[in-house]
């Protein structure tokens, strides 16, 4: 069952974005400080046994492990506080008395074990395993609290560590060099935790200002549109309420002038039509190399590096047939997309080739997630890419690519185009 959990774990992991696997890689680390510290604990006590009392032994073994559990779970709990998701947890488990347990379970231990070696009960080698207790204890309290305080409540460990050292008489030269190794070993767990909570705290930001950019990108190509559509109707639209308006009083009156207004309002609506289909048009079916530059800068925008690599002149204006281009078009569109939605991509390569008589478009990105109860690819958008390229005689590949860890599209589509209901066999 152990090995099972730990394959699903696997899985997991490597099904997760680059942010998640920060988060587990980081976490994971902090916490298994607390199971290093109680082997080294278990160590030390295993090389003093045969001069110490078996009580002795063995009562410090179950108050360092005791305290090694309780720094695991002090680390979990301010770590979800200090990155603002554990408000809940910290009304409902309380970390303020959590800290206070920690506190008084790291001054048990210093305090039990200089007895114990004060007693006779531990040999005195057994005393480095304060520098342990007080070195590792620094490192849950370093986030416990913010800014200063919570270096100063890190400092409570190696004064009691200090203390434990002077009750138990230990030689002056001894106290010096356990007393710096304590300080030092504290200092640096203690920055080492802060540091690693900072840390996920900036990819946090950071992750949220790309879904950001993002979505700012995308807002700024629809208000483009929508400008592009108000540059082109609003003049007309006017003209058409105006002439409407004076034709309506001209009928009113009998006058056969109505007949002109509104003639030239049908001639107004027409030119409109004409100019909305000519917008859409353009936005629809933009050129293949105006639609690789636009991908790059909106992948760019939203700090994903973008590589485009075309081969052979493959992107050059007239390079390709035109109902090919558009529906390369459409493909570079929908895959920018969907990386901008549906992955945690860091990096992505856009290639176009010519290969035996075939256009051939791929876009590969290495922030592939897992997918939830559906297949790679399964979704409307690629859906309705797959259409819009069987209609040209084309293909549409999507899936993990070879090697793992990235998804790849793989857009097919041939030099010459077959016409509508035909066979598709060529002669």
């Amino acid at each position: 069952m152990v090995v099972r959990a730990a394959v699903r774990w696997v899985r997991r992991v490597r099904g997760s974005g680059q942010r998640e696997r920060i988060h587990l890689y980081i976490r994971y680390t902090l916490y298994s400080m607390g199971v290093f510290e109680a082997g080294a604990t278990a160590l030390g006590l295993v090389a003093t046994a045969a001069d110490s009392a078996a009580w002795a032994v063995a009562a410090a073994s179950a108050v360092a492990l005791a305290h090694a559990s309780t720094g695991v779970l002090l680390t979990r709990r301010c770590l979800a506080h200090y990155l603002d998701a554990g408000a809940g947890a910290e009304r409902a488990y309380g970390p303020d008395r959590l800290v206070l347990a920690y506190c008084a379970a790291t001054c048990l231990a210093l305090a039990a074990t200089g007895g114990a070696v004060a007693a006779g009960a531990l040999a005195e080698p057994a005393m480095g395993l304060t520098v342990q207790l007080a070195g590792f204890g620094a490192g849950p309290l370093a986030l416990a609290r913010p800014g200063r305080r919570a270096f100063r409540l890190a400092a409570v460990p190696v004064l009691a560590g200090l203390t434990a050292l002077v009750a138990s008489g230990t030689p002056g030269g001894p106290l010096a060099g356990l007393s710096a190794t304590m300080v030092v070993l504290a200092a640096v767990m203690a920055g080492t935790y802060r540091t690693s909570a900072w840390m996920l705290r900036g990819i946090d930001r950071l992750d949220a200002a790309r879904e950001t950019e993002g979505r700012l990108a995308v807002a700024e190509e629809r208000l483009r549109f929508a400008r592009d559509l108000h540059d082109v109707l609003g003049r007309n639209l006017s003209v058409i309420a105006l002439k409407s308006e004076l034709a309506a009083r001209l009928a009113v009156r009998g006058s056969p002038a109505a007949v002109d207004q509104m003639t030239e309002v049908q001639r107004i609506a027409r030119e409109s039509q004409r100019e909305i289909r000519e917008v859409v048009r353009g936005y629809r079916a933009a050129g293949l190399h105006a639609e690789l530059v636009g991908a790059q800068g909106v992948l760019e925008a939203a700090g994903i590096a973008c590589r485009v690599a075309e081969e052979g002149g493959a992107g050059a204006p007239g390079a390709l047939p035109a109902a090919a281009e558009s529906a390369l078009g459409w493909v570079v569109r929908e895959g920018t997309t969907n990386v901008l939605r549906h992955a945690d991509a860091a990096c992505c390569t856009v290639r176009l080739r010519l290969a035996e008589g075939t256009a051939v478009l791929e876009m590969e990105n290495d922030g592939m997630r897992a997918p939830s109860g559906s297949e790679p690819g399964a979704g409307s958008g690629l859906a309705g890419l797959r259409e819009r390229l069987s209609a040209v005689g084309g293909t549409l590949g999507a899936g993990p690519a070879a090697g793992g860890g990235s998804f790849l599209l793989t857009a097919r589509v041939p030099l010459r185009v077959p016409l509508p209901g035909a066979s598709g066999e060529r002669p």
